[in-house]
């Protein structure tokens, strides 16, 4: 049994790998919609309105299902939640890597993730601290991982990326954050930094806040866009991940690339 008023989970609370249930039963009539079909739509729906939104009985009434039927395909709010996520991941751009440059490979992963959170905002609403591991999340993983492998040992390759991986994510969620709040208030960026004007200006006259003096007066990363303050960020995230690679490939290229023919 499920939850009553389109709550989507199964009441015994157990969770199983979506990846792990078949898509096609092995008997009966031949399925009416796909994984893929249903995740599209529970998408669009969670662009528009946000992820609460997207429940089974909105994304039935969106494909022309019953709400009942889809339980077929996607048993839990988890599994739908994880088809979700890895649909979108697919729009990250992996082809090609590793390329051999590092940098040029990263930054590449950098954009395309901040890219696809943009577009998909609720993506920030998804508390997951375990992957599901779907196809297209083992895809970025095979490609992104692979940009260091050859020349750093795999433990530190995780902490790289994990690193370069929080600091995007860290960034697109304040992002996101602030366009929410923006959005609430009814102003622009220029036109709340204005309203605050007054009292950053007390603060500064009264002496009593030498680093935000420094920050408010001497600053330059929070008068950048959006775009150049990433960028920026992003730059120190690679000077730290070149610090800690072997010096033949401080350039940019694995070491695979740079070694004598």
């Amino acid at each position: 049994m499920y939850a009553a008023e389109g709550v989507d989970t199964v009441t015994d609370g157990e969770y199983v790998n979506i990846w792990m249930r078949p898509e096609r039963p092995a008997y009966g009539p031949k399925p009416g919609y796909s994984r893929a079909q249903i995740a599209e739509a529970a998408i669009r729906i969670a662009d528009a309105e946000g992820l609460e939104a997207a429940t089974m009985r909105r994304i039935a009434a969106e494909i022309g299902a019953g709400a009942m039927s889809l339980y077929r395909y996607v048993p839990s709010r988890d599994n739908l939640v994880d088809l979700m996520a890895d649909q979108v991941m697919g729009e990250i751009d992996v082809a090609g890597m590793p390329s051999g440059d590092w940098r040029t490979d990263l930054t590449r992963y950098a954009d395309g993730l901040r890219a696809m959170w943009l577009r998909h905002p609720w993506m920030a609403t998804v508390q997951r601290s375990l992957p599901s591991f779907g196809p297209n999340q083992l895809l970025l993983i095979e490609r992104l991982m692979g940009v260091l492998d050859d020349v750093i040992p795999i433990d530190e390759n995780l902490g790289l990326i994990a690193m370069l991986s929080g600091y995007i994510e860290g960034t697109v969620r304040e992002e996101i954050g602030s366009a929410k709040e923006l959005r609430r208030s009814g102003l622009s960026e220029s036109e709340w930094m204005a309203r605050s004007h007054p009292y950053v200006d007390q603060l500064v006259r009264s002496g009593e806040y030498p680093i935000f003096t420094k920050i408010v007066t001497r600053a330059r990363q929070p008068h950048l866009s959006r775009d150049d303050q990433f960028r920026d960020g992003l730059q120190r995230v690679f000077d730290c991940i070149a610090a800690a690679l072997p010096a033949m490939a401080d350039s940019g290229q694995s070491s695979e690339l740079r070694s004598p023919q």
